[in-house]
């Protein structure tokens, strides 16, 4: 099963949603006005993308992209282990475990995880190839 998993990580995403805890303490007791202008604010069109690349050989990168750009910035090279639900990312140099993922969901388009003990920090990517 962890190998199923492992191949249907391989590939480009984009970081299209991202919830911290403090997002997720604020927005807990909102009025339905704060969520319609919160709603509206968030739609803004960007040149940019985080873009976390998972590689077939245990490696991966993660950057900012620009719109026409074929190279990212603030490039973070690492390697990973998938077992099961969790989803470990080490430092390529040294090989220390940078974070420790609890994977949520894994589909061929979409990846949503959260960081091990903080179930209010999450993150959902879409597969861009």
């Amino acid at each position: 099963m962890a190998y199923a998993q492992s191949d249907r990580l391989v590939g480009t995403w984009q970081v299209t949603e991202e919830k911290t805890c403090f997002e997720s303490e604020i927005t807990k007791n909102e009025s339905e006005t704060e969520k319609e202008l919160r709603q509206s604010f968030g739609k803004n069109t960007t040149s940019v993308a985080r873009v976390i690349r998972f590689k077939s050989n245990g490696t991966g990168e993660e950057g900012i992209f620009s719109v026409g750009q074929k190279k990212g910035e603030s490039l973070q090279q690492f390697t990973y282990t998938l077992t099961d639900n969790t989803l470990l990312l080490k430092d390529k140099k040294s090989g220390i475990i940078i974070q420790q993922l609890r994977v949520d969901e894994l589909t061929s388009a979409l990846f949503r995880f959260h960081v091990e003990g903080k179930d209010c920090e999450s993150k959902t990517l879409t597969r861009t190839r």
